[in-house]
């Protein structure tokens, strides 16, 4: 038996694909994690058949082994990246006060906002529309142009005047009550 062969390949996926993903399952519980060392296990065997020594066993209990090897492999994952993620938790949670923790931070972030609004509304129509569909729809100067009805560029040009203008208005409104806030 080649298992290089398709049609071989194919045969033994068949009656060993249930084994190799129960073998998985047990270990990690998840359905979809137990579907990837499967899909892993066989892919390994079909990248490298050699490795599959005939004379030390049989194949189902070489895939199983594998599959097997690989979940824990995958558990021990899980288990170290949780653990570091809770560690990383317990040195933020204790370094970083939360938002409304901080006054001052949230006196900011409530005062630069209002100043976009207000920046926005002193924009010619045509360029606040261009800037709150690029930056708050998420849309590209060409579906701009597209929606809108207008040349790509004068989509683009539009964008780039309104953010210039956009800017000139914020560094003077945002610059102020900085200069304030730290007196």
């Amino acid at each position: 038996m080649t298992l290089s062969d398709p049609t071989t390949f194919g045969r033994i996926y068949d009656e060993h694909s249930r084994s190799v993903y129960g073998a998985a399952l047990r270990i990690l519980g998840n359905q979809a994690q137990a579907q990837d060392v499967a899909q892993d296990v066989f892919l390994k065997l079909w990248r490298n058949p050699q490795r599959f020594d005939a004379r030390r066993g049989d194949l189902g209990s070489y895939l199983r082994l594998m599959a097997r090897s690989r979940a824990l492999d995958v558990y021990r994952e899980g288990q170290a990246a949780g653990r570091a993620r809770d560690r990383l938790e317990l040195v933020v949670g204790q370094d970083e006060p939360r938002l409304d923790e901080r006054p001052l931070v949230a006196a900011e972030r409530r005062h630069e906002r209002d100043a976009v609004r207000e920046a926005l509304q002193q924009l010619p129509g045509p360029q606040r529309e261009a800037l709150v569909l690029a930056y708050w729809g998420g849309l590209t100067a060409d579906e701009i142009a597209r929606r809108v009805g207008v040349p790509l560029g004068t989509a683009k040009s539009r964008i780039r005047l309104g953010m210039t203008k956009l800017r000139d208005e914020l560094e003077d409104a945002v610059a102020e009550p900085a200069l304030s806030l730290a007196a």
